[in-house]
C-alpha cells in the first residue's frame, strides 16, 4: 500500500511516499520537493501536487497532509488558506485524504469545521519520527524557513503551545531557517577588524548565503529565491553579505565574509539554543534529535552549545528523508489513521 505525504509550505511544497506491506511496515519511501513561493504563485499548487507525484499517482491509495502556507500574505487570514490549500488537495485527488492537525489525523468535514486546527501543524507529524528514534527526547527541526522544537516523553509530542502564536510564547517555535532568513533579523552588530558594525536593516542577504560561503549547504540545496536576483555561487553570496554592512568585495575580502558569515552562524544557532534551554527547562528532557536541512548546521549546533547531547534522525530515515520528515511522518500517520478506522 503507497500512501503519499504532502507537506505544503509557504516555501516548498514536499512529498514522501510511503510504500507499506499488509503489516504496516515500512518497504520503502521515494521523496522529492519543489520551490513554489505560496506568496506570489499559490494558484499553482495543483499542478505542482500532479508534478510530484507524477507517474506514482495510479499507484496512490491514500493522501495525507500538513500545512504552513496559509500563513502566506496571499491569504488575509490563516482560515481562508487552510480552506483554500484543502480544496485544492480535494479536487486533485479522489482517494481517502486526511489532514495533520494540532489535534492529530482529520478527515475534509471535520477541517471545515475546525480550520484552524490544521493551520501549522506539520511538526505532529515529525514528532512522530522523533519518538521513534528517542521516546524521551526535545525535537529540533530546521527547515527553510523556521525551527520547531518539540518536547516529545514516551514517544507522544507534548508541546504546550497548540498555534504557532502560542509556540512563538513557548520556546517551541523559533522564526528562523537555514535558507530564508533574512541575516538582519539575526544580528545587529558584527565584528570586523577588532572593531563592531551595525548592519543594514535591509534584505540583502539571507542565511542560505551565510552557509553556502561557510559549506553548511550545496548549491543544490539554496533552493529558494536570492534576495537580489543574482546566481547562488560562492562569490555570488559574498556580495549579498558585504552589502549587509554597506560594502563590497572591492572592501572586504573573502576572508572578511568568512569571518562575518562564521560570526552571524553562531548568532543563529544561538538564538535556536535560548529557546531549546526554555523548553528543557520546563520539560526536563536531556537528549535532543535533530532532522530537516539544518539539523547539523543548526540543530547539532544548538543543542552543543546547549551543552545537551544530540542524535540526528538520520539514524532512522535517510539525510534525504530527514529534509522533508514531515511529509514522511504524514504519510505514516495516515497509514496509522486508515488502519483504526478500517
Amino acid at each position: 500500500m503507497k500512501i503519499a505525504g504532502f507537506d505544503i509550505g509557504g516555501a516548498n511544497t514536499d512529498l514522501a511516499v510511503v510504500d507499506f506491506d499488509s503489516e504496516g511496515n515500512i518497504k520503502g519511501i521515494t521523496v522529492d520537493f519543489e520551490y513554489l513561493p505560496m506568496w506570489q504563485e499559490k494558484e499553482r499548487l495543483s499542478t505542482v501536487l500532479i508534478e510530484l507525484i507524477g507517474d506514482q499517482k495510479e499507484e496512490i491509495e491514500a493522501v495525507g497532509v500538513c500545512m504552513t502556507a496559509e500563513l502566506v500574505d496571499a491569504y488575509q487570514t490563516k482560515r481562508e488558506g487552510v480552506l483554500d490549500i484543502a480544496r485544492k488537495v480535494k479536487d486533485i485527488f479522489n482517494l481517502p485524504i486526511c489532514f495533520i492537525g494540532s489535534e492529530g489525523v482529520v478527515g475534509y468535514d471535520a477541517l471545515l469545521n475546525k480550520p484552524l486546527n490544521v493551520a501549522a501543524a506539520n511538526w505532529v507529524a515529525t514528532s512522530r519520527l522523533a519518538g521513534v528514534v528517542e521516546p524521551d527526547c526535545i525535537m529540533i527541526d530546521t527547515g527553510s524557513t523556521t525551527t520547531d522544537i518539540i518536547p516529545i516523553k514516551g514517544g507522544m509530542e507534548c508541546a504546550r503551545g497548540r498555534s504557532d502564536l502560542e509556540r512563538l510564547g513557548t520556546g517551541e517555535l523559533v522564526y528562523t531557517g537555514t535558507l530564508r532568513t533574512n541575516v538582519a533579523t539575526l544580528v545587529d552588530k558584527v565584528p570586523l577588524d577588532d572593531s563592531w558594525y551595525r548592519v543594514a536593516s535591509e534584505l540583502f542577504a539571507i542565511t542560505a548565503d551565510i552557509h553556502l560561503v561557510l559549506g553548511n549547504i550545496s548549491e543544490e540545496d539554496y533552493s529558494c529565491h536570492t534576495p537580489d536576483g543574482a546566481g547562488i555561487s560562492v562569490e555570488d553570496c559574498m556580495r549579498r553579505i558585504a552589502r549587509v554592512v554597506c560594502s563590497d568585495m572591492d572592501v572586504l575580502t573573502p576572508g572578511d565574509i568568512k569571518s562575518l558569515s562564521e560570526y552571524i552562524h553562531l548568532k543563529q544557532a544561538e538564538s535556536v539554543s535560548e529557546a531549546l534551554l526554555e523548553v528543557l527547562k520546563r520539560n526536563n528532557i536531556s537528549k535532543v534529535v535533530t532532522t530537516g536541512l539544518g539539523m547539523d548546521i543548526i540543530g547539532k549546533k544548538a543543542s552543543t552549545i546547549a551543552g545537551i547531547p544530540s542524535v540526528g534522525m538520520d539514524q532512522l530515515l535517510s539525510k534525504e528523508e530527514c529534509v522533508v520528515a514531515p511529509a514522511v511522518g504524514t504519510a505514516i500517520l495516515m497509514e496509522e489513521y486508515l488502519k483504526k478506522i478500517r
